[in-house]
């Protein structure tokens, strides 16, 4: 702030009058960020801010507690980059990040070092699994960014602070997603809303089927267009007429179904429903077979890469990043995962069919039971009757058939 003017007379005098002028725009150097090269100039932005935010972040002391002003904080950057690195980052963007030290204390709540995530989100590129680009996975298979509307963000807002006191409160062991970045990307005025989160599936073993599991029967049979894909997102429906089942252990699923009911009760208290269990079913013997026909093509194409494991094969390593230190404590095999990095596992009982690991976790967390919710319900029960097990009931009913479903879909 610029001192006092004098006064007109010798002596001191009245200071003179403050003039409200326009903060400066901070001059940022990027040049001692390493810039990624990206060809979508929304994800080169996002890891230039994320490294930028990391870096400035290390500079502040870790705050005693937070404090309700940090829930609503932002950061935000303005780059007009006319003269450095064009090749990699747009002409003018502007990056924000919403609540930075609320997040940067749940990354230290789950265990991720902050150094960890910038390397898992930043060293290459996310990426897309499929055609769907609202949801990317970091290059180490670690993180998921997922894009958000604006109503989305302001969601976030709403639950941001139960969330947070939630995952003090159970010591950071949760079902629920893992909340760990939240930004805003602006590339050529338009604006982008992102959600960083764990990755539910894992980071090594491939997953061969998949759920998405609410408890309702209507209309949850996925769809033909769905069932022809390579990895389809299978429903209730289609768990129950193909007689799946979850084979774990006692001790597992008692642990489990223990969080899910604290974690399912916490949503009942925010009025939120329509949530689902999002199951992956890796099969070990399965992703065996794989790997030996990999390592037969590499070894036939010969070349330098011969033997070599590629990332996203059945058992890839992680580069550095949140996944890097499980590899350098011991080599895993085949269906063997690190608990602290696969953080959402359930190995299958020896008991089973097949042998194979589970991945179960909560998805689609923020939706209230609001008007338009109940505009829905009152709709869909006159088209289904009263009876009729559909996905958009009252908070409470809702959480009672979801568990009475997921209880049972143990063996």
């Amino acid at each position: 702030m610029a001192a006092a003017g004098p006064g007109p007379g010798p002596g001191p005098g009245p200071a003179a009058p403050r003039t409200k002028t326009k903060k400066k725009q901070k001059r940022f150097v990027p040049q001692r960020v390493k810039v990624l090269r990206a060809a979508d100039p929304l994800l080169a932005v996002l890891a230039w801010g994320v490294n930028h935010q990391i870096s400035e972040l290390s500079q502040v002391p870790l705050p005693v507690m937070l404090l309700p002003d940090d829930f609503k904080a932002s950061s935000k950057i303005k780059v007009n980059n006319h003269l450095f690195n064009r090749e990699n980052l747009p002409s003018h963007f502007k990056f924000k990040e919403y609540c930075p030290q609320v997040f940067r204390n749940l990354r230290e709540r789950f265990g991720i070092d902050d150094q960890d995530y910038q390397v898992s989100l930043t060293r290459s590129p996310p990426h897309s699994e499929g055609s769907d680009r609202r949801f990317l996975l970091s290059s180490d298979r670690t993180l998921v960014v997922k894009e958000l509307s604006s109503e989305d963000v302001a969601d976030v807002h709403g639950l941001l602070s139960h969330y947070h006191q939630y995952v003090v409160q159970c010591h950071g062991s949760t079902l629920l997603p893992r909340f760990l970045g939240m930004y805003r990307v602006s590339v050529d005025s338009e604006e982008t809303y992102l959600l960083v989160m764990r990755n539910m599936f894992s980071h090594r073993l491939p997953v061969h089927r998949k759920y998405d599991l609410k408890g309702s029967l209507v209309s949850r049979e996925a769809s033909d267009k769905e069932k022809v894909k390579d990895l389809p997102t299978l429903k209730d429906m289609d768990f129950l007429n193909k007689n799946e089942k979850v084979y774990v252990g006692e001790e597992d699923q008692k642990d489990f179904m223990e969080k899910l009911k604290r974690d399912v009760e916490f949503l009942v208290q925010l009025k939120i429903m329509d949530y689902s269990l999002l199951l992956g079913i890796h099969e070990v013997g399965r992703a065996e077979q794989e790997e030996e026909e990999e390592v037969e093509e590499e070894e036939g194409g010969g070349g330098d890469e011969a033997g070599a494991t590629v990332l996203g094969g059945s058992y890839g390593t992680s580069p550095e990043g949140i996944g890097s230190y499980l590899n350098s404590h011991r080599p895993l095999g085949p269906g063997d995962f690190d608990p602290y990095v696969d953080v959402y596992a359930l190995r299958g009982t020896e008991a089973a069919p097949r042998r194979e690991v589970y991945f179960m976790g909560l998805i689609d967390v923020l939706t209230q039971y609001d008007a338009r919710k109940k505009a829905a319900h009152a709709a869909k029960t006159v088209k289904h009757g009263a009876g009729a097990e559909i996905s958009t009931v009252h908070p409470e009913q809702y959480a009672k058939r979801f568990l009475d479903f997921i209880t049972n879909i143990f063996a």
